[in-house]
């Protein structure tokens, strides 16, 4: 599979929920400590010696730390931006009618945007302002502010099953569960001793969730019995940035680290860790799974380049 070279340093990588071919990149100059953003929409090429077609792209004066896909219309998507804004885009309209909205509601960087795949008409986003928000497509501001975790937020991800549910990861080394029904978060969980960068639900139990920490390790949890973790996945060199179940396999899931790597593991056997992918030169900071094509996965990085590849093959291979 061909690689995707972005100019500046990649970030977040998700996969289209409507065309199993299509996928968006969010990327930051200067490694997003300063400077500017891109948004790029990838067509997958039509055969492996083909070079991906890139059918759009947008530009934004600062970076772009991750992107979701709308799960409504298949021409929308959500930029998260470090100067605290939520741009939202529509591919269908030329590029200078775009974004079609900015909402600025957060007072510092936005770290995660993930729409809402029950009810498919809002979205969260978490910050750096320690906060997390409800959002929908046609008001122009939160429906909610969710405030209490004690430092960053570096995700809020939508229960796979329930409309009303989330979970949160957090600086503060927790892991929270809400209802948006309830006045507060429903669980709090100490997921970890150190920085917690990112949490999955898994997608065939709703009360599995994966979190990924500094601490080098993903832990996988049953928040019914939440007090010891179901798996400890140890392999990672160094920061685990991100997690993510597959939406085909209830064992499976993938992680990508400051160590460069992407680790692919089935926490219910012995030996986890079940695959480890060097292809990266940077820090490895973007990772996800198709919903459409079953092992498909992608990862960026700080290194500039995107990857897409089949489990089980070699991602550099032509």
């Amino acid at each position: 599979m061909p690689v995707f070279k972005t100019p500046f340093n990649g970030y977040s990588v998700k996969f289209s929920p409507f065309y199993e071919s299509r996928l968006a990149v969010s990327t930051a100059q200067n490694f997003g400590i300063l400077g500017n953003g891109r948004v790029h929409i990838l067509d997958l090429p039509p055969t492996p010696s083909s070079p991906f077609v890139e059918l759009a792209s947008f530009d934004t004066a600062d970076g772009v730390y991750d992107v979701a896909w709308s799960e409504s219309h298949d021409s929308l998507l959500v930029a998260a931006v470090a100067d605290g804004s939520l741009k939202i885009y529509d591919l269908s309209l030329p590029p200078t009618s775009n974004p079609i909205r900015s909402l600025q509601e957060h007072s510092r960087e936005v770290q995660s945007v993930d729409y809402n795949p029950v009810r498919r008409d809002s979205f969260l986003s978490s910050s750096w302002d320690d906060s997390i928000k409800l959002w929908t497509l046609d008001r122009p501001t939160s429906i909610r502010s969710f405030q209490e975790h004690a430092y960053c937020v570096y995700a809020a991800v939508w229960n796979p099953r329930h409309a009303d549910v989330f979970a949160s990861a957090s600086g503060d080394c927790t892991l929270r569960v809400w209802d948006v029904r309830e006045p507060g978060s429903t669980m709090v969980v100490a997921a970890h001793e150190f920085e917690i960068l990112s949490c999955d639900w898994n997608k065939y139990d709703d009360c599995v969730i994966a979190t990924a920490s500094v601490d080098k390790s993903v832990r996988v949890w049953d928040i019914r019995t939440y007090r010891t973790p179901l798996a400890v996945l140890n392999g990672h060199g160094y920061a685990v940035r991100k997690v993510k179940f597959s939406p085909h396999n209830r064992s499976f899931l993938v992680s990508c680290s400051y160590d460069m790597t992407v680790c692919a593991w089935d926490y219910m056997v012995e030996d986890a860790r079940i695959g480890q992918y060097g292809h990266h030169t940077e820090f490895a900071v973007g990772l996800d799974m198709s919903v459409l094509v079953e092992g498909l996965i992608a990862s960026t990085g700080w290194d500039e380049l995107v990857y897409v590849w089949q489990y089980g093959t070699d991602p550099r291979a032509p």
